[in-house]
């Protein structure tokens, strides 16, 4: 079976954000041009960072894809972690706030910033 390999950005049973890789068949198209089922979505937001953009530690606000269309985004995790995406690469993002925690910038959450010299561009798609 032919697959598509989903990076994602989690809250673990910990409360921490970690990274795992998934697997999404797909079942659908033809023999030259397989698809995964549709999936629902909710909207879409673009961004454009700056060069030296680097945000605090935060919680994703709710899930999203985030597909890196110009630039590089580097995403930082608590364990001194990080992992760069380059133009074409995405990642889901759904390191939410456990339910009924306060957010805790030592223990919840990923930074994200721009790396390099070119301004970053992402689509973000609420999913």
């Amino acid at each position: 079976m032919t697959a598509f390999t989903k990076v994602v950005l989690f809250t673990d049973s910990d409360g921490r954000a970690r990274f795992r890789e998934e697997q999404v068949p797909l079942t659908e198209g033809t023999p030259r041009a397989m698809l995964s089922p549709l999936q629902p979505s909710g909207g879409y937001q673009l961004r454009q960072s700056p060069v030296g953009f680097r945000s605090q530690f935060h919680c994703s606000p709710h899930p999203q894809w985030v597909f890196i269309l110009s630039g590089t985004m580097e995403i930082g995790l608590q364990d001194g972690t990080s992992r760069r995406f380059g133009p074409g690469q995405h990642f889901h993002s759904a390191d939410l706030l456990p339910a009924g925690a306060a957010f805790d910038p030592k223990l919840h959450g990923h930074w994200s910033a721009q790396s390099g010299d070119e301004p970053l561009v992402t689509l973000f798609v609420r999913g």
